[in-house]
């Protein structure tokens, strides 16, 4: 029984390290560094995200879920401004990095320095770089290696996790 005991905790830990391992592999950084210190992070309970998000804002940002392609009107927005985080109004993007990517989500090719962190996400068993908002945490999308220059990223961005601010 000891050894089953022993074995179990083993293959457990060694499942745990999996996602942590390929990611290392695969060369996909997470970004939770020492350059976001200078942004104040924002905790509220689930309760308060509750009162404060609409049910499909609070599904995406609280628990990283997806709105479905081209449903968002942000992804056709072309005028010039600044996107922040719906949840809480941090700048994450300015509308010049902003791009149609055909995806059917609203994509840009670069963020605002020190806006987001970075995690690998394993949930489609596909790895991938899922970003959160530097302040809040809130879910906003993934990040890709597919976009134009000059980063060659693409942040697919969730439209309901994003407030629009136009220039005046």
């Amino acid at each position: 029984m000891k050894r089953r005991t022993l074995l179990s905790a083993g293959l457990g830990a060694f499942c745990i390290a999996i996602p942590s391992i390929i990611a290392f592999i695969l060369g996909m950084e997470e970004s939770k560094s020492e350059e976001n210190k200078s942004i104040k992070k924002l905790n509220l309970t689930q309760a308060q995200w509750k009162k404060k998000l609409t049910p499909a804002q609070y599904h995406i940002l609280r628990e990283e879920g997806t709105e479905k392609p081209f449903s968002s009107a942000l992804n056709n927005e072309k005028r010039k401004g600044i996107y922040i985080c719906a949840g809480c109004d941090l700048p994450l993007f300015k509308s010049e990095m902003k791009y149609y990517s055909g995806t059917g989500w609203p994509s840009f090719y670069d963020t605002i320095t020190q806006a987001v962190e970075t995690k690998a996400d394993f949930k489609l068993l596909i790895p991938r770089t899922e970003y959160h908002c530097a302040r809040c945490g809130g879910h906003q999308g993934h990040v890709f290696n597919d976009g134009p220059k000059p980063t060659g990223k693409r942040y697919c961005n969730n439209g309901l996790a994003l407030k629009f601010i136009p220039k005046t």
